[in-house]
């Protein structure tokens, strides 16, 4: 690859953040990326480690409406890092193809923050794949889990009451399992 591009950065670069006069709309969206021919793989379809990229891309949008910016981050020398994320996947992406994705807050505290994805094809509508991730906020100086400031906790605790009325996403808490077919 030639300059600073790479697959790896920057899907929802030019993305939108989509809400109302409510920055703390239920539930959040990103709208914006398209699936890059350097996503694609030997099946003619989206990679599955690119979904990955694009969810966590998708989520730093997101975090910067709630205050978790990178200027936050820098400044008081804090960071997120993902503790757990689970995808199942639902239906494929192929190049071209538009993305959007929803957030949902379903769980929080001033350390941790619970999030579930669903990411869509951006025209046709159709489930692509879900998400579900504990998200940790990080003081970067003694590397451990560490409370967030408080006019950043605050807009949590908003997002949290926008999102409380919101439907159980269907993936929360989902383990992976093969179930036993009948031999006959």
């Amino acid at each position: 690859m030639t300059g600073s591009a790479t697959p790896w950065t920057h899907a929802f670069e030019a993305a939108n953040f989509v809400s109302t006069e409510n920055p703390y709309a239920a539930p959040l969206e990103t709208t914006g990326a398209v699936v890059r021919p350097e996503w694609i793989d030997h099946n003619g379809h989206m990679n599955v480690a690119f979904y990955l990229m694009a969810f966590d891309e998708a989520i730093g949008v997101a975090f910067n409406e709630i205050g978790l910016t990178r200027a936050y981050r820098r400044e008081n020398q804090f960071a997120t890092f993902v503790g757990d994320f689970h995808i199942p996947y639902a239906r494929e992406l192929l190049e071209g193809d538009p993305i959007r994705v929803t957030h949902q807050l379903v769980n929080f505290d001033e350390k941790r923050l619970h999030f579930c994805q669903a990411m869509y094809h951006g025209t046709e509508g159709y489930l692509a794949a879900r998400s579900e991730l504990i998200s940790l906020h990080i003081d970067m100086r003694v590397r451990r889990v560490a409370a967030m400031a408080p006019h950043v906790y605050e807009n949590v605790k908003r997002l949290g009451e926008a999102h409380a009325s919101l439907p159980r996403p269907p993936n929360l808490g989902r383990t992976i399992e093969m179930k036993r077919r009948d031999a006959s």
